[in-house]
């Protein structure tokens, strides 16, 4: 009876180590554990499966040449076609997609980013930001309004570096225009005017100040904003508060906003001093994505320094399905037919609603990533075309033709 008890255990042992991984993968695959789903989105491994689905083979073949690479995951997170998915593109503002992800695992969609004005004794003022894009004159005289009247009156304006202004590879010509904007933490409408610059901030604050103070003596400095010196022994008067989190990786991602993009992720990685992008890449590697041969150079896209594959953004997409922030990050993307940068796109066609996704534009290069919904599954496609002669028709084309496919058995 006791050989036979035994025996009984280590058959329901066996079994139980043998189907363990197989209740791990069905849990995953269903995605119905939310305790499972987050410990795989965090961990830093990454469940790789391929399968050849000629189909879908068949129509990249004949639809496109060397220029693209195509990246398409199924809804059980299987790879089922690629092209050229190895070859190291310049994705453009797909990256949005990496940093604002990244963003969402930092901060709740609730928080919003301060802009501030602090008093220290009787006559000293710091005026403090932290790239609130939507930032307006409107909102820097409401802080003034709590400087109050002494002999002498001294405000510091804290301002990074200018030499951290722009993120390495963005060009002179990028500069020239507000997609191009410097990223500060005192950013009037995003700066989108190059010529409401922190000078001009500065001069507008004093005409201000000398208006409703004629007769104290007036100082006005721009400070570094890396010394901490104005939080020992000061008073914050008054904070005025961005749009919420949602509202911010939304106008990133569905508008495609580079400022928003750039001052999302200083704060979220702590760099407004620094253009170093390490955090963002070390974030995706410790999630088991590959990326050691990746170049990223921004937290928006517009550098032509950065370098990813589409396997790199697929898989990535696929593992954001696991994360517990997964529908605050995927409604924040375009939606083919109805919004963002996608909104003008098969408008009065049967694939209206049904992609969720991000554009990606600069001079020679193309990109759309995203989940296509299938029979209200999803499949995860990366497509970037990096060439001298863009066709944006045929990325679309393709994407309405896989949407045509069956699916694959």
């Amino acid at each position: 009876m006791k050989v036979f008890r035994k025996f009984y255990f280590y058959i329901i042992l066996i079994f139980g180590l043998l189907s363990f991984p197989l209740l791990i993968w069905n849990l995953l695959n269903t995605q119905k554990s939310k305790l499972l789903n987050n410990i795989y989105f965090n961990s830093p491994g990454i469940i790789r499966n391929n399968k050849k689905c000629i189909k879908y083979d068949e129509l990249l073949f004949k639809s496109l040449d060397k220029t693209f690479s195509v990246s398409i995951i199924n809804e059980n997170g299987v790879l089922i076609s690629s092209y050229n998915d190895d070859i190291l593109r310049i994705p453009a503002s797909n990256l949005k997609l990496f940093s604002t992800a990244y963003v969402l695992n930092k901060f709740k969609s609730s928080r919003s980013f301060k802009t501030s004005i602090f008093r220290k004794g009787k006559d000293k003022y710091y005026l403090v930001g932290q790239g609130d894009p939507d930032l307006n004159y409107s909102d820097i005289y409401k802080l003034l309004s709590n400087i109050t009247y002494s002999n002498k009156i001294n405000l510091y304006i804290l301002e990074i570096n200018s030499k951290n202004y722009w993120p390495k590879g963005w060009t002179y010509i990028d500069k020239q225009y507000d997609y191009g904007a410097p990223i500060t933490t005192l950013a009037l409408n995003s700066n989108e005017s190059k010529y409401e610059n922190i000078e001009y901030l500065k001069n507008t604050i004093e005409k201000y100040i000398f208006k409703k103070f004629p007769y104290a003596s007036i100082n006005i400095n721009i400070a570094d904003n890396s010394e901490k010196y104005y939080l020992n022994s000061s008073i914050k008067l008054e904070s005025i508060s961005s749009n919420p989190l949602l509202s911010l990786i939304t106008l990133a991602n569905s508008e495609s906003h580079n400022f928003t993009a750039e001052s999302l992720f200083k704060n979220a990685s702590n760099s407004w001093n620094e253009n170093d992008y390490i955090k963002l890449k070390y974030w995706l590697k410790n999630r088991g994505l590959k990326v050691d041969n990746s170049t990223i150079s921004d937290a928006s896209g517009l550098s032509r320094n950065n370098r990813v594959t589409t396997k790199l953004i697929s898989e990535f997409l696929n593992k954001m399905k696991y994360s517990k922030n997964f529908s605050t990050f995927q409604s924040s993307l375009s939606i083919i037919g109805v919004r963002g940068t996608l909104a003008k796109r098969f408008t009065n066609s049967e694939l209206k609603g049904k992609f969720f996704g991000k554009t990606g534009t600069l001079s020679n290069v193309f990109a759309l990533s995203g989940y296509l919904y299938k029979d209200k599954k999803p499949l995860v496609i990366s497509i970037i075309q990096n060439s001298e002669n863009i066709d944006r028709d045929k990325t679309f084309n393709l994407l309405k033709n896989i949407y045509k496919l069956e699916g694959c058995i």
